[in-house]
């Protein structure tokens, strides 16, 4: 996902590492149950250090960018190594001699050209595409009938360090997967680590959304320098401005939130700003698209920020811009669209995000065929897909339509229309949020209270706010009440997308939080396979789309005071 660029004062971006030293605490091998997480006032300290960190600019402890004198010198993306955590399967395959990155055959093909300074014979790191092979080999190899891939958008290893830190209250590690969050400690069943590549094909272009086009061409191409960036996600760079594309050996595109996500649900690179379009800008089939088509899954895509963002779009649109909302909007619902007018795909069964309320007369990005009103799905589109309304609109309603509604509990509102969904063999629309198009931000302590970052003021919400819109584990039970009564088996992407809007900020104590609001919906994936006792039949893949470049300095300054 992207974000407004910050100041022009605040431009510049950095990374210092932790070091490696050996883990030396003993691991708890099971996970610390979520209502463990401390509420009291006092471990609201995150947010005082935040917002200190904002109001002097400066702080000992960690900063954003490239100036460690500068508590924010960069809020976009970076070229860093992501964690990739995987259960019921394996990812050892992709790693150390089965990587990519060793293979110039395999690389040539991968990037459609050769990346620059990226071979290495040494290479431990996986790719981003190498998460989409897992995904396909899983299902046609092996068997498994419920597969959910969970991102957390823009969670890069520093974001997991700081959450797991603040919720066991010690620096348990400094290198490898750690402890302390659910996902880092889940141990029934088989489980694996690994760290991958997200580099595109190349940097955005600007484009023609009506024709489909870029209208110039690519000047910037990405790769991955381990020499400047590191052979894995915690170590120290040596080239600072690496990262964001800076270097003068290696200028490398980092990339953006819809040619990560096209990697991760379609296996290949393509150029920033694009969705599921290889760099030919050829349509290409998604996992979702492939297992609804052959394997007759049901399938779905869930998100806490806007329904039709870069990553939740990825799961079943094909458009050059990413910032054509209400068509990627129509993909997912089967709908025609600018980029399939007249042989639209059968849509996605479970689409469940926010936007709500944010409506807008400008065109911007979107098209000809832009509709005011909602930016992201029109009233119109609703209407047509809507079991109970589609009759007067000319449309083929297959929905069970759940959006936010005044007085009403957003969980509710949704529980009930996935059990009526799920009774009556229907499909499930859920739209919510609340002001800028998300559901509201927890933080680290638990609340809804976010503090001053690197937006102009920080976001207050009302108890409506709160009380209207689901929370993204409650999202995530309503998809699989639907989906599972697909006896073929089921496919889903749950998006912790605020982590992304969070970094983007520069915000600590929100990042936390939105790592814990993801982290509640992957308990939820893991409760309802332990209840069918189905982890023989079942794959989760648990990873980013891309990093930040947050540098905590000294982790134990998170531990709550």
């Amino acid at each position: 996902m992207r974000f407004p660029t910050a100041p022009a004062f605040f431009v510049y971006l950095v990374m210092i590492s932790l070091g490696n030293p050996a883990n030396s605490v003993a691991q708890d091998k099971r996970p610390r149950p979520l209502s463990g997480l401390p509420t009291d006032v006092a471990t609201d300290s995150v947010a005082r250090k935040q917002e200190t960190a904002i109001n002097e600019k400066t702080a000992s402890w960690g900063y954003w960018g490239t100036r460690p004198s500068s508590y924010s010198s960069w809020t976009n993306h970076s070229n860093r190594l992501i964690p990739v955590y995987v259960f019921g399967g394996s990812f050892a395959e992709y790693m150390n001699e089965g990587s990519v990155y060793r293979d110039a055959a395999k690389l040539e093909k991968l990037y459609g050209r050769m990346p620059t300074n990226t071979l290495r014979a040494d290479a431990p790191y996986a790719d981003q595409t190498d998460v989409y092979r897992l995904q396909r080999k899983a299902i046609e190899q092996q068997g498994k009938k419920y597969v959910f891939l969970v991102v957390f958008d823009g969670m890069d290893w520093q974001s997991t360090q700081a959450a797991a830190v603040y919720k066991t209250g010690r620096v348990a590690y400094t290198e490898g997967k750690g402890t302390g969050l659910i996902f880092q400690d889940y141990d029934r069943c088989p489980s694996d680590y690994g760290y991958i590549v997200t580099s595109p094909y190349g940097d955005e272009v600007e484009t023609d959304v009506d024709a489909q086009q870029n209208t110039n061409p690519v000047n910037k191409f990405g790769g991955f320098d381990s020499r400047f960036a590191g052979s894995a996600p915690w170590q120290t760079e040596t080239d600072i401005d690496y990262p964001i594309g800076r270097s003068k050996i290696s200028p490398h595109a980092y990339t953006d939130s819809s040619s990560s996500a096209t990697s991760l649900t379609a296996g290949i690179k393509t150029i920033n700003g694009a969705v599921n379009l290889d760099h030919n800008l050829k349509p290409v089939e998604t996992i979702a698209q492939w297992v609804q088509r052959e394997k007759g899954f049901a399938v779905g895509a869930i998100t806490s920020v806007p329904i039709s963002h870069a990553t939740p779009a990825a799961a079943y649109s094909a458009n050059v811009s990413r910032d054509d909302y209400q068509d990627l909007t129509r993909d997912m619902l089967g709908l025609p669209s600018v980029a399939r007018k007249t042989n639209p795909s059968p849509g996605l069964d479970v689409v469940i995000g926010c936007g709500y309320g944010e409506t807008t007369e400008s065109s911007k990005g979107q098209g000809e065929n832009f509709i005011p009103g909602n930016r992201y799905l029109t009233d119109e589109d609703r209407v047509k897909v809507d079991v109970n309304t589609f009759k007067t609109a000319g449309g083929a309603g297959k929905y069970i339509v759940a959006q936010r509604t005044s007085g009403l509990s957003g969980a509710k509102v949704l529980a009930d229309a996935a059990k009526s969904a799920a009774q009556n063999k229907k499909r499930l629309l859920g739209f919510f949020g609340a002001k800028t198009g998300h559901l509201p931000f927890q933080t680290a302590n638990g609340d809804f209270k976010p503090v001053v970052d690197m937006k102009e003021n920080p976001e207050v919400y009302t108890k409506a706010d709160i009380d209207e819109n689901p929370t993204l584990a409650e999202m995530t039970e309503a998809a699989i009440e639907v989906l599972q009564v697909d006896e073929q088996g089921f496919w889903l992407m749950v998006e912790a997308g605020d982590v992304d809007w969070a970094n983007h900020a520069n915000n600590i104590d929100s990042s936390i939080g939105a790592v814990f609001s993801g982290e509640a919906a992957v308990e939820k994936i893991f409760r309802w396979i332990e209840s069918r006792n189905a982890w023989d039949d079942s794959l989760v893949v648990i990873t980013s789309d891309h990093g930040h470049y947050f540098h905590l300095l000294e982790p134990a300054s998170l531990i709550a005071e």
